[in-house]
C-alpha cells in the first residue's frame, strides 16, 4: 500500500474528537496484524474510545516512540469543495480533514511498517496512536500511564505534529476553563429586581483582558515564542434568552497559554480573586452573583534541553535544524512530564490545520517517510 492509500483510508474514518473511535482503531489493528505486528489497545474511561500501542523490533531499551493522534476537529461543510472525509487530490495536494493534523504523519508511520518489519532493528520503533488530542490531549494520558508495562525505557518520543519536519524543542502549555455566572432573572422593566449575569460577566471579562494585557507589558518573556509571553483570552460567550428578560446566567470560556517554565493553571489563578471582588461589589449594592468553574483541558508546556540526545537524533533523521519553539501545543509536554524526552517533528504546515480544504503535499509525505526510514537506520 502507498502512503496515499493509507492516508485515504484514515481520512475516510470521520474520527471527530469526542466521538467513538473503535472503527479506526480496529482498522489500524488489523492493518498491523496483517504485517505480523501485534497491538495493545489502551481504552479510555469513556468506554467508546481507545489508544493503540505497538512495537516493531526487539523489546529492548533505547527505542523511539512515534506518536500521533487519530482524532480530528469537526468539518462543517462551509468552505469545502468536496467531502471532507474522502481524500481528494488536487495536483500535489492531498485534501481532507486531518490530512495535515495529523493523519498525514500517522499514514507515514503505518506505510513504513513493512520496511520497519524487514529492518534488522537492534532497538525498537514504538507506535503510539491516541484519541481526543484536539480537546486537551485526553487519550494519551491513559496510554502514557501504561508505558512502563508496554515498553522498556526509550531514547525519546517524536510527536509528528506539523512542523515543516523541523524538530521543535519547546511549545506553550494550555489550560481552558468554562466560567458560569449565576445571577437572577427578572422583567427588563425592573432591572433593579434582577441580577444581570451578562453585566457581571462583562466586568469579569474586563478583568481577564487587563490580566492578559499585563502579561504583554510585563512578561515574563521568552523570545523563542510568538508572541514571546503567556497569553490569556476569552473565546466563547453565551447568555440571555430575550432582550426583555434580565439574564440569569452567562457562560464564557477562557484559555491561557503558558511559555515554558510557567504552569498554565497558575495563569488563571487570579480568577478566584476576581470572582470574590465582584461578589463583594454586588453585595454592597444589595445584589447577588455567583460563579462556578469547570476545567475543560489542561496540558503542560514542552521544554526539551538542546543537549538532550533526542535533539541530535531528530535533526539527523529529519535532515533539518532544530527550531527553538512554537506557540501551539501537543502531547509532547505530557510525555516529558512522564520522564520521556519528547520533541515535535512532523510533515506539513500547522497553519493549514483546522481549516476547510486542509491538505498535505506529496513532497511532505515523502519527507516524513524518509525521516522514519532514517529513524530505523539509527536504531539498527
Amino acid at each position: 500500500m502507498t502512503v496515499e492509500t493509507v492516508l485515504a483510508d484514515l481520512v475516510g474514518f470521520p474520527s471527530v474528537c469526542r466521538t467513538p473511535n473503535g472503527a479506526i482503531i480496529e482498522h489500524v489493528r488489523a492493518y498491523l496484524a496483517g504485517h505480523g505486528v501485534d497491538s495493545v489497545i489502551v481504552p479510555g474511561p469513556e468506554g467508546d474510545r481507545a489508544n493503540l500501542f505497538a512495537t516493531i523490533g526487539p523489546k529492548a531499551p533505547g527505542g523511539i516512540i512515534l506518536s500521533a493522534h487519530l482524532d480530528v476537529v469537526p468539518a462543517p461543510p462551509e468552505g469545502w469543495l468536496g467531502d471532507p472525509f474522502r481524500l481528494r487530490r488536487d495536483g500535489e495536494r492531498l485534501i481532507g480533514r486531518g490530512a495535515v493534523d495529523m493523519k498525514g504523519f500517522a499514514a507515514c508511520v503505518l506505510a513504513s511498517v513493512p520496511a520497519l518489519v524487514a529492518t534488522p532493528l537492534a532497538r525498537p520503533v514504538h507506535i503510539a496512536l491516541s484519541y481526543d488530542e484536539e480537546v486537551g490531549c485526553v487519550g494519551v494520558r491513559h496510554l502514557i500511564a501504561r508505558l512502563p508495562e508496554l515498553a522498556p525505557p526509550v531514547l525519546g518520543c517524536i510527536v509528528g505534529e506539523p512542523s515543516g519536519l523541523r524538530p521543535v524543542l519547546a511549545h506553550k502549555g494550555k489550560i481552558a476553563q468554562r466560567v458560569t455566572v449565576h445571577g437572577k432573572a427578572g422583567h427588563s422593566s425592573r432591572t433593579d429586581l434582577g441580577d444581570n449575569a451578562i453585566h457581571y460577566a462583562a466586568g469579569f471579562i474586563a478583568a481577564i483582558h487587563e490580566e492578559a494585557l499585563r502579561h504583554g507589558r510585563q512578561g515574563p518573556f521568552a523570545e523563542a515564542f510568538a508572541p514571546p509571553y503567556s497569553t490569556i483570552q476569552v473565546g466563547v460567550i453565551k447568555g440571555g434568552t430575550g432582550i426583555n428578560i434580565v439574564p440569569a446566567q452567562c457562560v464564557f470560556e477562557v484559555e491561557a497559554r503558558a511559555i515554558a517554565g510557567r504552569e498554565p493553571a497558575a495563569l488563571l489563578g487570579f480568577l478566584q480573586g476576581a470572582a470574590e471582588r465582584i461578589r463583594r461589589e454586588a453585595a454592597a449594592t444589595g445584589h447577588k452573583v455567583d460563579f462556578s468553574f469547570e476545567t475543560l483541558s489542561d496540558y503542560p508546556p514542552l521544554a526539551l534541553h538542546e543537549a538532550d540526545p533526542l535533539v541530535a537524533f531528530a535533526e539527523a533523521a529529519s535532515g533539518q535544524a532544530r527550531q527553538a519553539a512554537v506557540s501551539y501545543g501537543t502531547e509532547a509536554g505530557l510525555f516529558q512530564r512522564a520522564g520521556i524526552a519528547a520533541i515535535v517533528c512532523g510533515p506539513g504546515d500547522v497553519d493549514r490545520a483546522h481549516k476547510p480544504e486542509e491538505y498535505i503535499t506529496d513532497a511532505e509525505l515523502a519527507g516524513a517517510m524518509t525521516m522514519i526510514a532514517r529513524v530505523a537506520e539509527r536504531l539498527c
